[in-house]
């Protein structure tokens, strides 16, 4: 099939059709649609429309191989770190929530199928609820891959007209751990509904649209040295009649002293060791990180650090399996730290 920029092609699965404006490399190809989006598509999903109308007609199209129309040379630019995804997003429009009319016989629409959409260069955890009048009718988490989508699940027609409420978690993951996490509730109102309608990003289908989230908020807050939180709340307050949360004496001391480390390594923990099972060993190491982590909690430090060391690595994903769900924590990261190497994770409170 002869493509070039300029050629005016047809989508073979779903009919749309549009303009060619770059070729992107490895069989891909840039193609404004004509309702203004601009997506990547595959040169086996499409055909030009001089072909689609000799085919119409019983005539063979032209075979030929794909060709580079006249473009203007261009300065060599550095090469771009390699993306481990099908194919390059343009112009990413983040977390995204889209919805496929499912018809019946009589071409009513009778449901909808809902898809997460992560058109991101990063992966990311999500919780996914929906309810309907305050009650959850579906609730599910996992991870969604970069570039990719997941299907959520299906929702009737008639829950449009009972006002349903989609609330949203993301967490961006990364080779240190989480980011913060993201939180978005939609209420879905049937009139708004049904005018949020495109050409879905890798669904490349029409759908009822919206943007959860457009990027991943990587700015993270300022903390205080514990030294500095520990003064300042121990100053007296001038202030009369505010909100201001009020420290005793005992509790300011006791976050002044607070370890704001724990070493998990077994020998720490138990003089027995040497007669325990790894399982053991694990639900031990795992009790005395719970019990610290809801110590730091209660004392208002901002940030810990837990020791785990490096070996396989199963004390480290457990601890960032709780972490990644605790209401409380903020942020967590396993990076290299100049005291503690590869073998601690910081964890960062709201």
């Amino acid at each position: 099939m002869i493509f070039a920029i300029g050629t005016r092609v047809r989508f073979i699965h779903t009919g749309y059709e549009g303009v060619i404006t770059a070729m992107l490399g490895d069989d891909m190809l840039s193609v404004m649609l004509d309702d203004g989006d601009e997506i990547p598509a595959f040169e086996d999903d499409l055909m030009r429309m001089e072909d689609y109308r000799a085919q119409l007609l019983n005539k063979p199209p032209v075979k030929a191989k794909t060709i580079k129309g006249k473009q203007e040379k261009q300065i060599p630019k550095p090469d771009r770190p390699e993306i481990q995804a099908q194919y390059s997003i343009l112009k990413s429009l983040g977390i995204q929530l889209a919805f496929e009319a499912q018809h019946k016989v009589d071409g009513t629409t009778g449901s909808y199928n809902m898809f997460l959409i992560n058109d991101t260069q990063y992966d990311a955890l999500y919780t996914f609820s929906l309810l309907l009048g305050g009650m959850l009718k579906l609730k599910t988490n996992d991870k969604i891959s970069a570039v990719s989508y997941v299907d959520l699940g299906n929702i009737p027609f008639d829950y449009l007209n009972e006002l349903p409420v989609i609330e949203m978690e993301v967490w961006q993951v990364t080779t240190q751990g989480t980011g913060k996490k993201l939180q978005k509730t939609l209420k879905i109102k049937a009139q708004q509904f049904f005018k949020k309608t495109r050409t879905a990003p890798l669904l490349n289908i029409p759908v009822h649209h919206y943007i959860i989230f457009d990027s991943f908020d990587k700015v993270e807050k300022k903390e205080e040295d514990l030294k500095t939180y520990t003064q300042k709340n121990n100053r007296p307050s001038s202030r009369i009649g505010t909100n201001l949360k009020r420290f005793d004496n005992h509790s300011v001391s006791e976050l002044a002293n607070f370890n704001p480390e724990i070493d998990l390594h077994i020998e720490n923990l138990s003089m027995r060791r040497k007669k325990m099972s790894n399982a053991e060993i694990l639900r031990m190491q795992l009790s005395a990180f719970d019990t610290y982590l809801s110590k730091a909690i209660e004392v208002g430090v901002p940030r810990v650090f837990v020791i785990h060391g490096l070996g396989k690595g199963r004390l480290r994903d457990e601890i960032a399996s709780r972490l990644i769900r605790h209401p409380d924590v903020e942020t967590f990261k396993n990076e290299y730290h100049p005291r503690y190497g590869y073998g601690a994770t910081e964890v960062i409170f709201k």
